[in-house]
């Protein structure tokens, strides 16, 4: 390709068949596609060896039901007809999401290459991300007694629900919850020295208690890829010595939380009949921590410590236990997603890096998932950072079948 005439080649799938076009760019004006020829259909998706200069976008023009693959350069676009299912709205700046993917076939010549588009379901998902507002921090409201702690029940089922709890005071503060931790590592490392309370240091000691549980319950051997059953065994050891462990840090007069606090604990590493992990439970940790923050137990100035300390230890022992028991992700997207079992280390990690003097988001170009690839393209962590928030929002708070499993009681209250 030269400075005033470039060529394309792209096809799509037209019911069965896929169809080659030809586009040529003569002195920055594009002349129309040409079709060339027909041939039996091959699903493969598209890696291009060249690397524009500007990251393309993909926009779908609902006046006329096509796809547009578009350069930053206004002289250089190709045009295909989309399958009227098609949807590609985008995070903010370069982010996508999950769903069936396009057919495309690799040419040999150089084309402009087509971001990572795998819709989920909703179509409507993209935009909604788009539209929501940023999640800004809020102080947790600590309670006083007389205290009424209950047996915490799970109460979503539906859309209505999502909608009623998304626009209740509870999620609102939750979330707050968790933007005040992202902003309390902000420009931090893990080394960073942080205050240390005797609680934190007794909920690190309580999850380096349950490594070694993990140490002492070997794996079973057997054939299947995931679900090790021993497990089951490591999570109902676990249980049985919630209630002790938490009693470990909590004073006398909120010993009677246990019935509350405890089923959010047990059910933060995994499901022992599925032998799963997924964002539902890493949710509930953090819906656990936002509970004893609730109590006061945690305070806002060990919010550092809950992130780089406390938290990255639960991610150990996740790992850990994902690796010796190889749980199963829990609804995972696969390549598509961000990450097959977890979400707020990503919120917490952009957190730290933003304003560092080196690394950028370009920085993990092409090191993980096509969605992690593409948030590469996002000019700085700031705005990184924020489209995790909603992402986080939409796609894990507002999911019924993750937030079915979600407790309702008097800390985390339903409206």
């Amino acid at each position: 390709m030269d400075g005033s005439c470039c060529t394309s080649r792209f096809t799509w799938d037209h019911g069965g068949t896929e169809t080659l076009y030809v586009l040529e760019v003569k002195d920055g004006v594009n002349t129309k596609p040409q079709r060339k020829q027909n041939h039996s259909l091959v699903p493969i998706f598209p890696v291009s060896p060249w690397k524009p200069i500007a990251q393309p976008a993909a926009l779908l023009d609902p006046s006329n039901r096509r796809l547009s693959f578009r350069h930053q350069n206004p002289t250089i676009t190709t045009t295909t007809p989309a399958p009227a299912s098609t949807a590609a709205a985008l995070l903010p700046s370069h982010h996508h999401q999950h769903g069936p993917k396009p057919l495309l076939r690799r040419s040999t010549a150089p084309f402009i290459r087509a971001p990572a588009i795998n819709l989920p379901p909703n179509n409507n998902a993209q935009q909604t991300i788009i539209l929501t507002p940023v999640p800004q921090a809020q102080k947790v409201s600590v309670v006083s007694p007389p205290y009424h702690f209950q047996t915490p029940t799970k109460i979503i089922h539906s859309e209505d629900d999502i909608r009623r709890f998304r626009d209740s005071a509870t999620s609102k503060n939750y979330l707050g919850f968790v933007v005040a931790l992202s902003e309390s590592i902000r420009g931090h490392k893990i080394s960073d020295p942080c205050h240390m309370s005797p609680t934190i240091t007794s909920i690190i000691s309580i999850l380096q208690t349950l490594l070694q549980f993990a140490d002492e319950i070997p794996p079973l051997q057997q054939s299947a890829r995931y679900g090790n059953l021993a497990y089951r065994d490591w999570h109902s050891r676990m249980t049985e010595n919630a209630d002790s462990l938490t009693l470990q840090f909590l004073p006398a007069d909120l010993n009677s939380a246990t019935v509350e606090i405890t089923p959010y604990f047990t059910d933060s590493f995994g499901n022992a009949s599925r032998i799963d992990y997924g964002t539902g439970h890493e949710t509930n940790f953090a819906a656990w921590l936002y509970c004893l923050a609730r109590l006061g137990i945690i305070k806002e100035e060990d919010y550092p410590a809950v992130v780089s300390r406390v938290f990255v230890k639960y991610i150990e022992l996740m790992r850990t236990l994902q690796l010796v028991y190889s749980l199963e992700p829990a609804g995972s997207h696969g390549v598509w997603g961000l990450d097959d079992y977890h979400f707020l280390p990503f919120i917490f990690g952009s957190s730290q890096l933003i304003d560092h003097k080196y690394m950028k988001p370009k920085s993990i170009h092409n090191e993980h998932s096509p969605l992690l690839d593409d948030i590469s393209g996002v000019p700085n962590w700031k705005k990184v950072n924020s489209g995790l928030l909603k992402m986080y929002k939409v796609e894990v708070m507002e999911k019924v079948p993750i937030m079915q499993h979600f407790l309702f009681g008097w800390l985390i209250n339903w409206e």
